[in-house]
């Protein structure tokens, strides 16, 4: 049985039916023989006995007609009608003459020979006897015609029937005998013919049994590993060790097993890595869309931080536009006060210590517009650079709020000091001509306080232009921040999404059975994914810096 599973199924089909057609030729050629010799006996049979009995028979019938006509003459009367049975006893005579020869040209055996000597011997003496018989009757010789016919006559003619009989009977036992020899024949035949079925039925049984095993066995294991794999157990261990096609079946089968075994494995890892990377990355995006949201809120905030600067700014511009106004008026006064200034020299002190602090104040302001030069380029850096750190437009925001205040106060000591030095100016009036080089002093320095104011009034308008840039593009920045937080938003859905299908797949793939070794090999597989979570949180990390 072993030996058979290395051979294939087509060479031993080949061979089950190669011995079998051989069996069915040899019943063939065996039956064909047998069947000869019965032909051959059976014609044998017909060409020499029965043709020697059915001679033989005639020849019996014909002499026996003659002994009966040879009787009838020598008990009849009636000249004609013995006349008539001798012409007829004559023709018979020569009827027999004829079988017996054709008899004699067909016998062979020495008991034949010895019979047929015997007849012709009988023949004779019973020809002889008949025609003395009928000689006597003739010649009217009744008593010894009678004297004759049942001394000589009679006891001839029964010993001649008895010898054709005789030999009659030995043909028919020759007959017989070949009769018997062809049942014999028949019989040997029969039986060796049914001993060769027998012996083909039983080899093929053995045949169909072995091959009906060879196949069937493996196929019903081949079903049954096809029904587990349908099941989901891949735990079926396949022995494939035949070289037959049904062996190449069940390899063929171990392999699939083995590869779905593979496949479902990592299918396995591949769920679990899924999963716990889609959880990660939720909770990354959960996270991004927190810091987003603050963002987006750290934005606003500073927006409107950047809006009560532009007004502050713009503010600061109108007033120094309304102190350019005011100098340039005073600037009018003092020389149209110029004819007069002689007579105020005195007055016109006060008025140089009013001056004075009238410089100071302008130093301040033209500090304060540094200042406030400085704090705008300082909202430039944090506005770009956003964030946490946007909290820092409050700050300059409420020092540019310090410094219009300072420099509001500047303004009103400088107005309140004109107001003192218009009085001193109205006081000392009579002395104004005493102090025209004074007044000369003042007219250059109102117009050097009403060119410095411009300076201010053109800074304080560059700084407006710039807070609008810069308003613009904190508004750009809002909008792409919104932007971010709507697709952290679909990133989030996307990664729960995710997360569910690699729920439902690991879902799917559990009904498979795997065994314990590969279950380990799975294991080992799984345990990559601590250090690929680690690489991106430290990824993570990294971009968020």
């Amino acid at each position: 049985m072993n030996l058979l599973r290395n051979v294939s199924i087509g060479v031993r089909l080949g061979l089950g039916f190669a011995v079998i057609l051989l069996f069915s030729m040899l019943i063939t050629g065996i039956s064909v023989w047998r069947l000869h010799d019965v032909a051959t006996a059976t014609r044998s049979m017909m060409e020499l006995p029965l043709t020697k009995e059915r001679y033989i028979s005639d020849w019996y019938a014909k002499i026996d007609s003659g002994v009966r006509r040879t009787t009838a003459i020598a008990r009849s009367s009636d000249t004609t009608l013995g006349a008539y049975f001798a012409e007829e006893a004559k023709q018979s005579s020569v009827v027999s003459g004829e079988l017996q020869k054709k008899i004699e040209a067909l016998i062979s055996s020495p008991e034949e020979k010895e019979l047929f000597r015997l007849v012709s011997e009988q023949r004779k003496v019973y020809l002889d006897s008949r025609a003395q018989v009928s000689k006597l009757k003739a010649d009217g010789q009744e008593a010894e015609a009678e004297q004759a016919f049942q001394g000589i006559f009679v006891p001839g003619s029964t010993k001649y029937l008895k010898v054709v009989n005789d030999m009659l009977q030995h043909q028919r036992a020759s007959i017989d005998k070949t009769a018997r020899e062809i049942d014999e024949v028949a019989k040997t035949s029969r039986n060796l013919l049914l001993t060769l079925a027998v012996l083909a039925l039983g080899f093929g049984v053995v045949c169909a049994w072995l091959l009906t095993m060879g196949i069937v066995r493996p196929l019903r294991t081949a079903v049954e590993i096809a029904r587990k794999v349908a099941d989901g157990d891949l735990t079926a261990q396949i022995d494939a060790s035949a070289n037959d096609e049904t062996g190449q079946l069940l390899q063929a089968l171990k392999d699939m097993n083995t590869s779905l075994l593979n496949i479902v494995s990592e299918v396995r890892t591949g769920t679990d890595s899924i999963a716990t990377s889609s959880t990660e990355i939720a909770a990354g995006n959960q996270d991004l869309s927190s810091r987003t949201e603050e963002q987006a809120g750290s934005l606003e905030e500073t927006a409107s931080s950047m809006e009560e600067l532009t007004s502050t700014v713009k503010q600061n511009a109108d007033n120094a536009r309304q102190a350019n106004q005011l100098a340039a008026s005073a600037a009018q006064v003092a020389v149209k006060g110029g004819e007069v200034v002689a007579q105020v020299v005195g007055t016109m002190e006060s008025i140089n210590a009013s001056s004075n602090k009238i410089v100071d104040i302008i130093s301040v302001i033209d500090g304060i517009a540094f200042q406030t030069n400085i704090l705008a380029l300082n909202a430039a850096v944090e506005a770009a650079r956003a964030g946490e750190q946007g909290r820092g437009f409050a700050v300059v925001a409420s020092e540019v709020r310090n410094l219009a205040q300072r420099s509001a106060s500047a303004a009103k000591e400088i107005k309140t000091l004109i107001g003192a030095s218009v009085e001193q100016v109205n006081a000392g009036s009579m002395l104004v001509a005493q102090a025209g080089s004074t007044m000369t002093d003042i007219v250059d320095s109102v117009q050097r306080v009403s060119d410095i104011i411009t300076e201010i009034t053109a800074a304080s308008s560059e700084q407006s232009v710039g807070i609008d840039e810069i308003n613009r593009a904190i508004g750009q920045m809002d909008a792409v921040t919104q932007q971010n937080a709507a697709l952290v938003e679909e990133s989030a859905a996307a990664a729960e999404s995710m997360q569910h299908q690699a729920h439902n797949l690991a879902q799917v793939v559990s009904v498979f059975k795997l065994n314990v070794q590969q279950a380990s090999v799975s294991g080992l597989k799984g345990a990559k994914r601590p250090v690929a979570k680690e690489q991106k949180e430290a990824l993570r990390i990294g971009r968020a810096a």
